[in-house]
């Protein structure tokens, strides 16, 4: 199963794709940057390419080493704003604002193909919420957090949300996104994802959500070192013990190419125990991938994804 953002959201478009380099909109701005997956050649010319990009991105150096694989500069091409600001909203109610900057790692703050995910995570935490007794609501997790559009997904959705990220100006960041989206009460949590789960673990702590969205390489606020391969395994098992039971859910975002579904799908299965042998409807598991469609139909696969509910 593939999936892409709806149609319906305005603020983000990939215009074109191919040569390693796609050409996105964000907002009112248009931005040029690598992607190693686009091995096909662009629909338009380099220069209708040059002519609608506000900036473009050089590589530097170290571009294709571990840890400095996305560093390089940003190129002004038209006058364009530092930072500026994107709307998400789905017909589903997930209704944020996310703010945009141009950093030195190619990234601007958010990857739109993770839209999908949002819409889920919205619709999953408004259905436990709405079958809630009292006034309780859902406790969601997310781990590896980043600037946080997960975190207002679950939010927008009624929420209690804990929100970890190991980079403490990222975590500011994320706040600021609430902030501008006229929301509030988000936990926020500067610490290794992984002495965080082990603590709750300890504490006998529940969630009624959990995300994962996990680096390929990283290192916590203490040096702690992350490796996907190595780690994840450990980090599910441990998740699988904070997530409860019943009326729950995980979503695993994985960016590593040496990951498909199946294969994700399989370590999410035998992290959390999910046998042929467990009743009919007790739990959905479910694998794909995370895409953006260009203007001329060609299809850029970006991650893989698994949820599972139960």
């Amino acid at each position: 199963m593939t999936e892409y953002p709806s149609e319906t959201w305005k603020d983000y478009e990939l215009l074109d794709s191919g040569n390693g380099e796609k050409l996105e909109r964000y907002g009112a701005y248009v931005l040029r940057r690598p992607e190693p997956k686009a091995l096909w050649t662009p629909s338009m010319s380099d220069s209708e390419w040059r002519r609608l990009a506000h900036t473009s991105f050089t590589p530097g150096a170290g571009f294709g080493k571990a840890g400095k694989e996305d560093s390089g500069t940003w190129n002004r091409l038209r006058k364009m704003d530092d930072q500026w600001y994107i709307r998400y909203r789905c017909e589903g109610g997930a209704d944020f604002n996310l703010r945009l900057g141009l950093t030195s790692f190619k990234h601007v703050g958010v990857f739109p193909e993770q839209a999908p995910n949002w819409d889920f995570i919205h619709r999953q935490t408004s259905l436990l919420a709405s079958s809630g007794e009292g006034d309780s609501r859902p406790r969601v997790l997310n781990l590896f957090a980043y600037t946080g559009a997960a975190s207002l997904a679950a939010r927008s959705a009624g929420a209690d949300v804990t929100h970890l990220d190991s980079v403490r100006q990222v975590v500011t960041w994320a706040r600021g996104n609430m902030e501008a989206s006229g929301l509030d009460g988000i936990r926020w949590v500067v610490e290794d994802a992984m002495k965080f789960a082990v603590r709750e673990s300890r504490r006998g702590k529940f969630y009624d959500g959990i995300i994962l969205d996990p680096p390929a390489y990283g290192h916590g606020p203490d040096g702690e070192k992350w490796k996907l391969d190595e780690c994840l395994f450990e980090m599910l098992r441990t998740v699988s013990s904070i997530l409860k039971p019943e009326h729950s859910f995980l979503v695993l975002n994985l960016y590593s190419n040496g990951f498909s579904p199946a294969l994700g799908e399989t370590v999410v299965r035998e992290a959390f125990g999910l046998d042929a042998g467990m009743p009919d409807g007790s739990y959905k598991l479910e694998s794909g991938e995370l895409a953006l469609n260009d203007r001329f139909g060609k299809v850029l696969p970006l991650s893989v994804v698994i949820s599972l509910t139960r």
